[in-house]
């Protein structure tokens, strides 16, 4: 892929988010899109394939929004990142002439996404690539539940450190006094929340707020993914402590 986008367009920049990803992970690759592409210029190209699909009747796309371009399968793995954009055009990638060919039906990410990436940054109009395509496949986000001394969420991605990551965001979390909030996660019932992954002794697990501003539960040295035997879809809680009781 990289040597296709230099070929056509040798001005390109190419830079790798992440190759970690398990395969024909969908939603973690929505969520380490959406995690990182807001950190690029403005007009960058942005090309996502987690791709299970390839070769089927699932649609390929590019998408317009008010600072960037996307690239990719329409499957959901753009859904993330295009919730917070303002989209301007969607256009199914049906131009031939901007693909490799002939175009294999097991790697669109070199005939196909790749070609019409390093097309668009070297100024291709996405008017040229198809025509509109209006119903983009979209994941859904879970929402946690809220409640007045207790928060209800779940992991939605684990990166390669093992850490996990929640969707419960900071904001929810200033509800709650941190000095007693403790957090349920798995094997572990009492979690208490740090600032940093070393904030306690090696091998013991943390919560803190993450790089994307999310709850992450983490192990200082070790998988907290593997340690608590936890996965994508498991259950976080996070509540008030309950003050000790004292006798006269």
């Amino acid at each position: 892929m990289k040597g296709v986008i230099l070929g056509l367009c040798p001005k390109a920049v190419v830079v790798d988010i992440t190759h970690d990803l398990l395969p024909g992970d969908i939603r973690s690759g929505a969520f380490a899109l959406a995690a990182s592409y807001r950190y690029f210029p403005k007009g960058t190209v942005h090309v996502a394939v987690v791709d299970p699909g390839v070769g089927s009747s699932r649609l390929a796309i590019a998408v317009e929004t008010a600072d960037y371009l996307f690239v990719g399968p329409d499957n959901g793995v753009l859904s993330f990142a295009l919730a917070r954009e303002k989209i301007k055009a969607v256009r199914r990638l049906e131009n031939k002439k901007c693909f490799l060919q002939p175009v294999s039906s097991t790697f669109h990410g070199r005939d196909v996404f790749a070609p019409v990436a390093a097309r668009l940054c070297c100024g291709l109009a996405i008017q040229k690539l198809g025509p509109v395509h209006r119903d983009l496949v979209r994941l859904s986000w879970p929402e946690p539940s809220v409640g007045k001394a207790e928060l209800r969420g779940t992991i939605v991605y684990v990166d390669r450190f093992g850490n996990l990551i929640t969707n419960l965001r900071e904001d929810l979390l200033r509800n709650l006094a941190a000095s007693s909030m403790r957090i349920r996660a798995g094997r572990a019932s009492a979690i208490s929340m740090a600032t940093h992954y070393a904030a306690v002794p090696k091998g013991r697990p943390a919560a803190l707020i993450g790089s994307s501003g999310l709850l992450e539960i983490a192990v200082n040295g070790d998988s907290a993914a593997r340690k608590l035997k936890l996965t994508v879809g498991d259950p976080i809680q996070v509540r008030l402590s309950r003050p000790n009781k004292t006798s006269n």
